[in-house]
C-alpha cells in the first residue's frame, strides 16, 4: 500500500496529480492521499509502522523528525520518498538499496516529470537484477509464480525488470523452477555449492540446518548474489533477503555493468 500525505494545499494538488497517476498506472493497487491528518506524526508513524510506503510532500526535516522515533534498519523499514510541493524533486529519504527508495524513487520521478535527487551510492547506469530460489521437491509453477511477482512487487519491480532465476545444482531438474522460467522467457541457472559459497559473506539470513542439508548457508540469497555477480563481473548487493513460504524461499539480488560511477554517501 502506498500512503501519500501532505501538509500544505500546494502539496494537497500534488499528492491528488500524484495519487492519479499511480492508479492510472495500477489501477487495482492501493493509494490514499491525506492532507494535513491529524495527529500528523502518529498517523504517519503508524502508517510506516505497518509496513506501508510512504511519499511525504514536505520539508525533509518534517520527514526526518517524525519517522527517527519508529526507524528500525534498512532491512526492515518501508521506503519513504520526500517530494517538494511543486513536485520538482523526489527524494529517496529511508530504505534505498534494501526497501527499494531508490528505483520506487525513479518511477515516480517519471511519472511527475521530475528530478530524481538520490544521496546514497548509486550508479548512473541500470542496475541487472537476478532472483534467486529454492523450493520442495514438487512445488507448482503456479506457486513459485505469485511468490514471485509478490517479492518483486514489494520493490517495484516486475517480472520484467529480472534477467534470470537460479537456485542451487542440485535442484537442475526442479519441475516447476523450470516450468517458471520457461513460461517468462527467463534463464534458469543453477550453481555448485562450491561456487554459491563464495558469497557466504553477504549473505543477511545465514542458515546453519541448510549448510548441513545442501553445503551452503542459504540457496535463494547465494544464488541470486553469485548470478548477479556473474552477470556483470562486479559486486553484487542484496535488494531483497530471502523471503519464505512454506514451500520455497525466494531472494533478489542487484548488481551494475562495468564502468559505473557512484556518488553521495552510502545508506
Amino acid at each position: 500500500m502506498i500512503r501519500i500525505f501532505a501538509l500544505t494545499d500546494a502539496g494537497a494538488r500534488l499528492g491528488e496529480r500524484l495519487k492519479a497517476l499511480l492508479l492510472a498506472q495500477e489501477p487495482d493497487s492501493e493509494v490514499t492521499f491525506e492532507l494535513k491528518p491529524q495527529p500528523f506524526a502518529e498517523t504517519v508513524q503508524t502508517a510506516f509502522e505497518h509496513g506501508e510506503r510512504l511519499v511525504l510532500i514536505c520539508a525533509t526535516g518534517i520527514a526526518v523528525r517524525t519517522l527517527s522515533p519508529v526507524l528500525i534498519d534498512k532491512y526492515r523499514d518501508p521506503a519513504v520518498l520526500v517530494l517538494d510541493e511543486q513536485g520538482e524533486f523526489v527524494i529517496p529519504l529511508l530504505s534505498g538499496h534494501e526497501g527499494g527508495a531508490n528505483e520506487w524513487g525513479r518511477q515516480i520521478s517519471d511519472l511527475l516529470n521530475a528530478q530524481l535527487a538520490m544521496t546514497t551510492a548509486q550508479p548512473y547506469l541500470q542496475p541487472v537484477y537476478t532472483v534467486g530460489m529454492g523450493c520442495e521437491r514438487g512445488c507448482s509453477q503456479t506457486h513459485l509464480l505469485e511468490f514471485l511477482t509478490e517479492c518483486l512487487q514489494q520493490h517495484g519491480l516486475t517480472l520484467d525488470d529480472i534477467v534470470s532465476i537460479n537456485s542451487i545444482d542440485i535442484k537442475a531438474d526442479e519441475v516447476g523452477l523450470i516450468e517458471l522460467a520457461t513460461s517468462l522467457g527467463k534463464s534458469f541457472q543453477t550453481y555448485s555449492a562450491e561456487a554459491l559459497a563464495s558469497v557466504n559473506n553477504q549473505l543477511i539470513n545465514p542458515s546453519q540446518y541448510v549448510y548441513e542439508t545442501v553445503g551452503v548457508y542459504g540457496v535463494a540469497e547465494s544464488a541470486a548474489l553469485w548470478s548477479a555477480q556473474q552477470a556483470t563481473g562486479n559486486t553484487a548487493e542484496l535488494l531483497q533477503a530471502k523471503l519464505k513460504t512454506p514451500k520455497a524461499t525466494c531472494a533478489i539480488a542487484r548488481a551494475y555493468p562495468p564502468g559505473a560511477g557512484s556518488i553521495g554517501l552510502q545508506d
